[in-house]
């Protein structure tokens, strides 16, 4: 009887064990599950407000439950779209009108009317594996910007107004300016102008303000929603060519990460974002030096996105 009792005793135990590797095999691979799908990796471009943007994916996807890697300040979008595409990123914030014009090798299709130009860029991005979530109300154009002096000097007003003078003025820009559509190819393309000499600056960041401030420059090319211009007195010329399309800023993302959470989640924020909030957020970074991080911070605080407790990155 002694023998039978600790053979019952063994067939226990080891039922036990069983049944606690069984629970802890299947809890291993939810859990390994759990990270895979729970990793996102947030990317910019190289200038204030696509930091801020991305703050604001990042925050919000933190929130949601997501372990969030952050990579700004990568380059221009010739470095940050193949990081997107070769998944070293997982989603940043773009631009509807060039980055359709980029994909479709500038073949002129992106317009001002936003949806239209959102469904083609869906098309075309559909092709490289690229999820396009819902644009904001917020938009950011290129536009040339010149000083108070200069527009008074030789009565500038809009962007045809410079014809007459391009030959004896300086443009400033980025430096993948000169290849790009919408940039300098475009301007003197569709105001038929040419420009005395072009220098490659920075994307409308603080060694363009200074170029232009200081004068070795006459002409640079900035973005609409950036309040320095207003800041420094600055005259954002007018477009009179219908150059610029639809540029509402959008977030893209891999096909293979996106889920309808994720989509949910920046979807919502998006719809909150409006040109005069990003032009703020813009000038307290620009002008106030402000954290892109805290800036786009307050602001999900402000818009009922981010709840007080949320973790800081």
């Amino acid at each position: 009887m002694r023998f039978i009792r600790r053979s019952a005793n063994a067939r226990v135990w080891v039922a036990m064990l069983a049944v606690v590797m069984l629970v802890a095999a299947c809890g291993s691979d939810s859990d390994d599950d759990a990270v895979e799908r729970g990793n996102v990796v947030v990317g910019s471009t190289n200038f204030s407000e696509q930091e801020i943007v991305a703050n604001m994916y990042a925050l919000v996807l933190e929130q949601a439950g997501y372990t969030v890697e952050t990579r700004f300040q990568l380059g221009s979008r010739e470095v940050v779209l193949p990081a997107l595409e070769n998944g070293d990123i997982d989603v940043y914030p773009e631009y509807v009108g060039t980055l359709l014009e980029t994909l479709n090798g500038g073949a002129g299709e992106a317009t001002s009317d936003t949806d239209a130009t959102t469904e083609l860029l869906r098309a075309q991005a559909t092709e490289r594996g690229i999820t396009v979530l819902n644009p904001a109300p917020a938009q950011d154009r290129n536009g040339l910007v010149v000083t108070k002096e200069t527009a008074e000097r030789l009565a500038l007003a809009k962007v045809s107004d410079l014809k007459a003078h391009a030959a004896e003025l300086v443009f400033g820009g980025p430096p993948e300016c000169p290849e790009r559509p919408l940039c300098l190819q475009g301007y003197e393309r569709a105001y038929d102008m040419a420009f005395k000499e072009f220098r490659p600056l920075d994307a409308a960041g603080p060694v363009t303000w200074a170029a232009l401030d200081n004068g070795s420059i006459d002409v640079a090319l900035m973005f609409t929603s950036q309040g320095i211009i207003a800041d420094e007195g600055w005259v954002l010329l007018e477009e009179d060519a219908e150059l610029q399309p639809a540029e509402n800023i959008v977030p893209v993302m891999r096909d293979s990460v996106v889920t309808d959470e994720i989509a949910e989640v920046l979807n919502a924020l998006s719809a909150k974002l409006t040109t005069e909030a990003i032009t703020e957020l813009n000038r307290k970074v620009d002008s106030e030096q402000a954290d892109p991080r805290d800036v786009a911070k307050a602001w999900l605080l402000e818009a009922g996105l981010l709840t007080v407790n949320a973790t800081p990155l």
